[in-house]
């Protein structure tokens, strides 16, 4: 079977598609200096601790593994810190992104995955907006990656042996239905984390920032895609590469969309709990709508959404939540031990 190396496999995004890839008979190794991912989160393949800065060791795990593809994640995705600490995100997103294509050229490496994000469009004239638009983000985190967009449309042209696709997401939201991974940063900043956290009483409330735009109810509209459907995605871009598919670049979003009062709505009937909801002001950048066209990826890689219910979604987030409470409580009960098995993966401290 293929080999793929995923970077930041650890991360959220990252280890669902490991997942996916591990479950589909690929042979994975991760690489991820583990600044926001999980140990545990890598449920195949091998992990090697590694920061894509170190070149020696990145290097090193390229010969070793003599991957047929990579898949690369690796990246910061606050919007705000990158506003707050553009060389940041400059020099992981853009930087190392650059550095890590270098070493899979010398290592003769042809066949590269991108994680991208719709922020690339900053605030499109035309919603649904499709994979033509024109390219203008109004943040370093959304510049940061359209640099790399460049970076790989600049080598697929001048080298003939490399090939490409940047998946562009949306809103990326839920989690692994049977409960083994999900999203686990310190600090989440997407709605339906915030909301569902909010709930279980980690926040005192949920702001809402703008009520005023021009849509039915007032609140931004955001095209919301389940994890495991963007994972499949992945599959999908990987399959057309190896079937020698051309350089590309595809929207991954189900082509409609969800208020902030729907999703607030929607996460108060799934958790059963009423929480304290405070109307802020407009947030500068935020589009009124933000949804993907996302024909194209669906014509081009033959891929089938399966998860377009925003119930579910919530729901598979919210379940994901209970498993980190009791990860929480098992660790306050187990400090000092190695680690612990629960729903049947090893958590290690």
């Amino acid at each position: 079977m293929k080999k793929i190396l995923v970077t930041g496999g650890a991360g959220y995004i990252g280890s669902h598609v490991v997942k996916a890839l591990g479950e589909a008979g690929y042979t994975v190794c991760t690489y991820d200096n583990l600044s926001t991912g999980n140990r545990w989160a890598v449920l195949y393949g091998d992990l090697v601790e590694g920061d894509l800065a170190d070149r020696e060791k990145l290097r090193k795990t390229v010969t070793d593994f003599a991957p047929d593809a990579v898949m690369h994640f690796a990246a910061g995705i606050e919007v705000a810190e990158s506003v707050s600490n553009p060389l940041k995100y400059y020099h992981n997103n853009t930087a190392n992104a650059l550095g890590l294509l270098e070493v899979l050229r010398q290592c003769g490496v042809g066949r590269f995955i991108f994680s991208s994000t719709a922020a690339v469009y900053g605030i499109p004239d035309t919603i649904p907006v499709n994979e033509e638009a024109h390219l203008l983000p109004i943040n370093p985190y959304g510049a940061s990656k359209m640099m790399t967009e460049r970076f790989l449309s600049d080598l697929a042209f001048a080298d003939p042996g490399f090939e490409y696709v940047a998946l562009r997401y949306f809103n990326v939201a839920g989690a692994d239905p049977q409960g083994r991974i999900g999203q686990a940063y310190k600090n989440p900043t997407h709605l339906i984390t915030r909301a569902l956290k909010t709930a279980k009483g980690e926040f005192d409330k949920l702001q809402v920032f703008g009520t005023d735009y021009p849509t039915e109810d007032g609140t931004c509209i955001r095209d919301y895609i389940h994890v495991d459907d963007l994972a499949s995605a992945h599959l999908a871009a990987l399959s057309y590469l190896l079937a020698g598919g051309a350089s590309d670049v595809f929207n991954c979003g189900y082509g409609s969309g969800y208020s902030v009062k729907e999703v607030v709505d929607v996460a108060s009937k799934v958790t059963g709990l009423e929480f304290r909801v405070e109307e802020a002001p407009r947030r500068e950048g935020d589009p009124p709508a933000l949804t993907a066209d996302n024909c194209k990826i669906i014509e081009s890689l033959d891929w089938t959404p399966r998860f377009n219910d925003l119930e579910y979604i919530v729901q598979t987030a919210w379940d994901w939540e209970q498993v980190v409470a009791q990860l929480e409580t098992v660790r306050g009960r187990y400090l000092g031990r190695n680690g612990f098995s629960l729903n049947g993966f090893e958590v290690y401290f």
